[in-house]
């Protein structure tokens, strides 16, 4: 079995909620796993410039509820919330197609993330838009964990880059850390993400690790 565990796995219960919340058993189990599964691929491709840092799932017997957690609220909802509207229309119409159960009443909540440079997924996703427009990867990963640690609730960040780097023949990797990003404690609120950049001479892989200070008891209450 192997020794890497996802943080927010490692930490379920503990100190996180999971993102898909609801109960079935037997066969409809497997039919609402594949569209939870289903509904978040559309989203994180079609909403993939608008910061996304998470999206969770509740289900009740009759309706269901879609939590988009981003930096970029506006850019989602639009003029008069015109955007949200066509982005439930999209959202029915994929279900209609792939053969998912629609519910009868399909909610779209956008949540804006208080603190974006504090957010592993919205840092990736950052490095991987800067590492698209041929930026030097190292002044993109730079640049990104000084905007981490700048943040007051940040106590440590490290950031891994890996692939044929600047289009090199041979594939290696780089890293930057500063703080502390005690892994083992499960008490300690470290966020974590990956992302990739498709560049033109391959797929480079971005690993972000975010160290935001113990949680104890008193504080979850």
């Amino acid at each position: 079995m192997s020794k890497k565990v996802n943080p927010y796995s490692h930490r379920l219960v503990v100190l996180r909620d999971w993102k898909s919340r609801w109960f079935s058993t037997g066969k409809k189990f497997a039919e609402t796993l594949k569209s939870d599964i289903r509904i978040r691929e559309f989203l994180n491709k079609k909403l993939r410039q608008a910061y996304l840092s998470s999206i969770e799932i509740e289900r009740s017997r009759k309706g269901a509820r879609i939590i988009i957690k981003t930096s970029r609220p506006g850019v989602i909802i639009g003029r008069q919330g015109e955007g949200a509207k066509k982005l439930r229309e999209d959202v029915v119409a994929m279900m209609t197609k792939q053969k998912i159960a629609v519910p009868e009443d399909l909610k779209i909540d956008i949540q804006e993330v208080a603190n974006p440079d504090a957010d592993a997924a919205i840092v990736a996703y950052s490095i991987v838009e800067g590492l698209e427009k041929r930026l030097p990867f190292k002044r993109v990963i730079k640049m990104a964990l000084d905007k981490v640690m700048a943040s007051r609730e940040v106590k440590g960040a490290r950031i891994v880059v890996s692939g044929r780097l600047n289009g090199a023949d041979m594939a290696r990797r780089e890293e930057v850390k500063q703080g502390s990003i005690p892994l083992q404690t499960l008490r300690a609120d470290v966020d974590f993400a990956r992302e990739r950049a498709v560049m033109y001479y391959g797929t480079l892989g971005i690993r972000v690790w975010i160290y935001r200070g113990e949680v104890f008891e008193k504080d979850r209450k």
